[in-house]
């Protein structure tokens, strides 16, 4: 199938403010620079539809405009303890057997289960619903921990701003990551956060001068991806302990250093292979890896293809 570039959005009564706006800012114009998307957002029928912050939200579309779209999100909405009615569900399954893909987050993810299509799949959605949704669809393998499930044709995530995890995946995974990037610039947002909702049940770190220091040892290992970085530097930087840092990173990231780092290596590898000619040899050292061996082995494994499968699929047009 080819990259999506029409996308529909199924709001549903009591639809979520915050999520019309994350699928809104991601796939709604960002100027000349950055390719724009036929958007739509739906409804079950044209006109005004209540939201949960009691503002009705105007809507041109009904559902017939689910048919012809290549991604098609289901939008929590304050009523998701009901499943939606059967036009709903027919037009979710009728998107899905034509080949769109369908996206939900956050109590969305009900919608989709509903209609059946999280059945043998994993699937996740907001930590407090995620037993709930668990209980009323046993067929689904709900991971409560997930900022978002990748199932290829259907893609869950979790909760309220995971939402912008989710489309910012979905970007890319299917047009590449100097895309999702651009597109997260232009939010202001990171493109990729690692970790999973495990991160946000606690209360965060306090604020002090260890976390200002943190910060700043995380602004210096992004322009400094080319050197070793090991964690006994970085915790020297801090001016903590190796185990103190270790402890203070993962509460304020929800990951490990290590992974910290190999996901932003890889991150910027992408970039690189989409946007420039560079040898591949070249792009191993500047994102810090010994060899292109060594690069080549961690994209198999993290990405699923060689590093120039992946330019042939994402580069610049020669």
């Amino acid at each position: 199938m080819p990259p999506f570039r029409t996308v529909a959005a199924y709001a549903p009564p009591g639809v979520g403010i915050l999520a019309v706006g994350i699928v809104t800012e991601v796939f709604g114009p960002h100027g000349a620079a950055v390719p724009g998307f036929d958007f739509a957002l739906c409804a079950d029928r044209p006109g005004a539809v209540p939201t949960d912050s009691g503002v009705p939200l105007s809507v041109a579309h009904g559902l017939d405009r689910l048919a012809g779209a290549d991604l098609v999100l289901a939008l929590p909405g304050a009523g998701f303890r009901s499943p939606p009615g059967p036009a709903v569900l027919d037009a979710l399954r009728s998107a899905h057997g034509r080949g769109a893909v369908v996206a939900a987050h956050c109590v969305g993810t009900f919608a989709l289960a509903a209609a059946g299509l999280l059945d043998g799949r994993r699937a996740t959605t907001h930590w407090r619903f995620a037993e709930l949704l668990a209980g009323r669809h046993p067929r689904v393998t709900v991971e409560p921990d997930a900022l978002y499930v990748d199932e290829g044709d259907v893609v869950t995530g979790a909760g309220a701003a995971a939402g912008f995890d989710l489309c910012l995946h979905l970007l890319r995974r299917e047009h590449g990551a100097a895309l999702a990037n651009a597109v997260a610039r232009d939010m202001v947002l990171p493109s990729h956060r690692e970790g999973g909702q495990a991160q946000y049940l606690a209360a965060p770190v306090p604020g002090d001068g260890q976390d200002e220091r943190l910060a700043e040892v995380l602004a210096w290992a992004r322009a400094h991806l080319h050197e070793p970085l090991p964690v006994t530097e970085l915790a020297r930087r801090a001016m903590m302990s190796r185990r103190t840092f270790a402890r203070r990173f993962t509460a304020a990231t929800g990951t490990t250093p290590h992974a910290w780092l190999r996901g932003l290596r890889l991150s910027r590898a992408e970039e690189l292979l989409e946007t420039t000619d560079l040898p591949v040899e070249e792009i191993a050292r500047l994102v810090g890896y010994g060899s292109a061996a060594v690069l080549r082995e961690q994209f198999v494994r993290r990405r699923g293809v060689p590093p120039r499968s992946y330019r042939r699929a994402f580069g610049r047009a020669p």
